[in-house]
């Protein structure tokens, strides 16, 4: 039976979890109230650092999932996310519009990756 590691756990969710080979994170939101580009960057370092701490980085992402609580941000979270990307890794992607938890945040990514 594969191993389920679970990492900053609470209640509700935790923010790594590690089945065999492959990491899940939780969604990342950024500052609440800032900018779409500098929520952006929130996420992409927390998501940067989670990887780290589960033994992988952002070249290894497998699928990236994001929501944007206003789809007419896009090309914003994608001027930072495309400069974030290294080249020849993008993940497979798919991004929507949904209400977030509070109307103060306006992006979070999901990431699921291997292990480096």
């Amino acid at each position: 039976m594969t191993e389920i590691t679970r990492s900053h756990t609470g209640q509700r969710m935790s923010q790594i979890v590690t089945h065999g080979e492959t990491i899940y994170l939780a969604g990342q939101v950024g500052t609440a109230g800032a900018s779409v580009t500098q929520q952006t960057l929130d996420c992409l370092e927390k998501i940067d650092a989670l990887l780290a701490e589960a033994g992988s980085d952002k070249t290894r992402i497998l699928q990236c999932v994001i929501w944007l609580a206003d789809m007419g941000d896009f090309a914003e979270m994608n001027a930072v996310w495309d400069a974030w990307v290294p080249e020849g890794h993008a993940p497979a992607r798919a991004c929507g519009e949904a209400k977030l938890a509070t109307p103060d945040y306006k992006v979070e990514f999901i990431v699921i990756a291997a292990k480096a």
